[in-house]
Formats: C-alpha cells, sequence, structure tokens
C-alpha cells in the first residue's frame, strides 16, 4: 500500500480545518496539490473520506474513524524522529490524553505543571472531550489514556475508577435554597431546573439512580455542557443538579453547593484504557501523575 506520510498531513489538516482552501494556508499548498493528495490517498484506501461541497468538507464516516488513527500515525512518527533512546527515557516526545472538562480543569493544570518540571522536553497535547469522546479516542487508538467517568462502554476499552464525586445543588448565594446546610431530591419538586443533555453521562447517571424512585426532575433548561448549566444558575434561571467537580476549586463570589441527599448519588471518575495497550513511557509517568493526584484530591 503505497501511502505517504504528506498524504495523511494533508487529509489530518482538511479534516480539522473542514475547508479545503483554509488547509491550504497550513499547509503552504496550492489547492490543486491538496486535492491530488487527498484523491490518491482516497484511492489508495479505496474508500472515501471527505465529501466535498463547493463551500466546505466534512468527513464521512470512514473519515472519522481514520481520523485518530491518522494523528496517532503521525505522532508516533514525529516521536520516533525526536529520538528513540530520549524517549524511552521519558525525557522527549509527545503525550496525547483524552480527557473530560471537569478532571481538566481540576487535576491537570498542577499535573501538568509537575510533569513539565520534570520532563521538560516532552510535549503533552489535552483533547477535551466528553465521557463517550474520551471512550471513542481511547478505543480507537487516537489518546494514550483518558480520564472519563463510568458509564461509557466499549469492549476495547476499560475503566479504572479512582475517585467518587457527589452531585450536588449549585444555586445562587441569594437564593433561598443556599440557606440551607443540606437538601433533600423532594426539596427541588417546585424548583426551577437547570439539566444536562439527555446524551450526557452525567444525566445518564441521575436518570439511573432516580427513575427506579420514582423521582422524574423537571428540567426546565437542558444544556450540553456543565459549566453552561452554571451560567445559566449564576444569571439567576434555576439552580442546577451538578457533580461537586464541575464547580469552582475556591470560594466563587456568586455561587454555592449544598450537599444533596436521598438519594445521595455519587459517580466514578478514573482512567480509561484501551485493552492490551502499554503507554509508552512518557505517558506512563504522566499517568501516574494524575492517579496520584486524583487519589489524595
Amino acid at each position: 500500500m503505497a501511502i505517504d506520510l504528506d498524504q495523511l498531513r494533508t487529509f489530518v489538516a482538511v479534516a480539522e480545518a473542514q475547508s479545503l482552501t483554509r488547509a491550504t494556508e497550513t499547509l503552504h499548498l496550492s489547492l490543486p496539490a491538496v486535492s491530488r493528495r487527498l484523491s490518491a490517498l482516497e484511492d489508495e484506501l479505496g474508500v472515501a473520506l471527505l465529501a466535498r461541497s463547493t463551500r466546505r468538507v466534512a468527513l464521512t464516516q470512514t473519515g472519522r474513524e481514520f481520523l485518530p488513527r491518522a494523528r496517532r500515525l503521525l505522532d508516533e512518527l514525529e516521536e520516533s524522529l525526536l529520538g528513540i533512546r530520549e524517549t524511552a527515557a521519558r525525557r522527549r516526545g509527545l503525550v496525547t490524553i483524552a480527557c473530560i472538562p471537569t478532571a481538566a480543569y481540576y487535576f491537570l493544570p498542577a499535573t501538568l505543571a509537575d510533569f513539565a518540571r520534570r520532563f521538560p522536553n516532552v510535549r503533552v497535547r489535552v483533547m477535551d472531550l466528553s465521557a463517550d469522546g474520551v471512550t471513542d479516542a481511547v478505543a480507537t487508538g487516537g489518546v494514550e489514556f483518558g480520564i472519563g467517568m463510568e458509564g461509557a462502554v466499549h469492549p476495547e476499552v476499560e475503566f479504572r475508577p479512582l475517585r467518587r464525586d457527589p452531585f450536588v445543588l449549585a444555586c445562587r448565594r441569594d437564593h433561598p435554597l443556599a440557606k440551607k446546610r443540606s437538601l433533600r431530591w423532594a426539596d427541588l419538586q417546585n424548583e426551577t431546573l437547570v439539566g444536562v443533555s439527555r446524551r450526557s453521562g452525567n444525566r445518564l447517571i441521575l436518570d439511573r439512580a432516580l427513575l427506579p424512585r420514582g423521582i422524574q426532575p423537571n428540567w426546565r433548561y437542558e444544556a450540553e455542557h456543565l459549566s453552561t448549566s452554571l451560567g445559566l444558575v449564576e444569571a439567576g434561571l434555576g439552580v442546577a443538579v451538578v457533580p461537586r467537580l464541575a464547580l469552582p476549586r475556591d470560594p466563587h463570589p456568586v455561587l454555592v453547593a449544598r450537599p444533596l441527599t436521598d438519594p445521595k448519588i455519587e459517580r466514578a471518575t478514573g482512567v480509561v484504557l484501551r485493552r492490551g495497550a502499554v503507554p509508552g513511557p512518557a505517558a506512563r509517568a504522566l499517568l501516574d501523575l494524575l492517579e496520584h493526584r486524583m487519589v489524595r484530591a
């Protein structure tokens, strides 16, 4: 099979830019040259990777599956060129990981600072994804490992829980519920609730715990991301049920969190690994630091 690295780089650039024209600027190539490389790659693979229109390009289903593998191939080549001896000694290289936003906010900054002090020549690429996105990235080999949460299941992936975090009520400091030290789900019956999308792993955990008990919260607003939910709460549109990790680490001038019980619901956060895969030396060092910080936090 005569696939070359220039074809892979071109495919990744076009996929990320979602535009042939923008990709030509990144690659410093003419539009015909980019088109020729893409056509040669698709001809060699025998499948269409991109659906082209006059204004933009979009990945086909095969293209979406191939993209993380192409990135992985390019990353591995780059790591090899940086020096196999130094990479093995964990002194140089590139580590790509996937992480859910709450874990990225709480654990990654301090961990990466520690990692940089120990391995100043190792670069780290972080993909900020949903729980399902983390699982898919690990399963396809697009990342060395992931930090995700329970719920997402894939035959090629194993989940190693490291900590459990409770769901709490987030409200404004001037909200009547903020005066209570703790709350029950029954206390939210007449409140305007801000929830997350049904596609969210957090929503799945809540539904699994509440529906068997006959508790059906009336979510007035639904958001794709926890940060958006908190923004709506801060604006005074309602109160939200979120994992404790979703709230700022330090006291917030507007928002407060209150324990939520009856039932108390928790989610497990941990490491997502590809079955049978062994992280490289640099990735293993970063994983060890993350595991230590998550368990102790």
